[in-house]
């Protein structure tokens, strides 16, 4: 099989062959990122031992997918798989605690937020310029394969999914800056302005505004205000 990926964006509709091709290139692919995936607490055998490295691997096949022509009814179902398996795999590497490490995951979620509002409004990508300025007129309109009510469903419920395991992971990679052994006025809930939780974290780290508004835009394209944040309104 050829290595190198078929070039979707050169045409406005795939032919079958093009098709065949970009639908073995990208299950190769994401078996290759699952594979690497499970791998990633051997170092020695996977090339995704970090979450950065994931990220890494992942983001070729976002352009790809993206580069699709919006007459294919490929991009949404490629694009809600990578968007299952990132949001499900995040989770599963250790918490950056680090300015670098946060805004790395976080630029990448806004990619695939931006993504998103390019397959929902079926603009055609451009790996230079990005998404079309305008969506197509009417008798374009008629040829391209829009995102279906059940995919839509399926999406908001990956995005919220995703959000919540977010947060129960941000959360639980927030260590503690007491010290010592508990004492009664620790038991008694006193002196809790000496721990950090997420919110703090992500301020410090000035990410707050950023996962406050994750996924804003999809949201709003999909008829819903706001974005759904890692912290929720109490």
């Amino acid at each position: 099989m050829d290595a190198r990926p078929p070039r979707p964006a050169a045409r406005t509709k795939l032919t079958a062959q093009q098709e065949r091709r970009l639908i073995a290139f990208l299950d190769d692919k994401f078996l290759e990122l699952t594979r690497g995936y499970k791998m990633r607490s051997q170092p020695s055998k996977s090339h995704l031992a970090t979450l950065t490295d994931f990220l890494a691997a992942a983001a070729p096949l976002l352009q790809l997918i993206l580069q699709t022509p919006p007459s294919s009814a490929l991009r949404a179902p490629y694009l809600l798989r990578l968007t299952h398996d990132v949001l499900g795999a995040v989770p599963g590497y250790p918490t950056p605690l680090d300015t670098s490490g946060m805004t790395g995951l976080l630029d990448w979620l806004d990619d695939l937020d931006q993504s998103w509002v390019c397959v929902l409004s079926v603009r055609a990508w451009d790996p230079v310029n990005g998404p079309a300025d305008t969506e197509p007129d009417a008798e374009t309109a008629a040829k391209v394969s829009r995102v279906t009510q059940t995919e839509r469903t399926r999406l908001r419920g990956l995005l919220v999914g995703g959000a919540a395991a977010l947060e129960e992971w941000l959360g639980g990679g927030v260590p503690s800056v007491c010290s010592g052994p508990i004492t009664e006025r620790d038991r008694d809930g006193e002196d809790d302005d000496d721990d950090e939780d997420v919110a703090d974290v992500l301020a410090r780290l000035g990410v707050q505004d950023g996962f406050d508004a994750l996924f804003c835009r999809t949201l709003e394209e999909l008829g819903e205000l706001g974005g759904i944040g890692v912290l929720p309104p109490t």
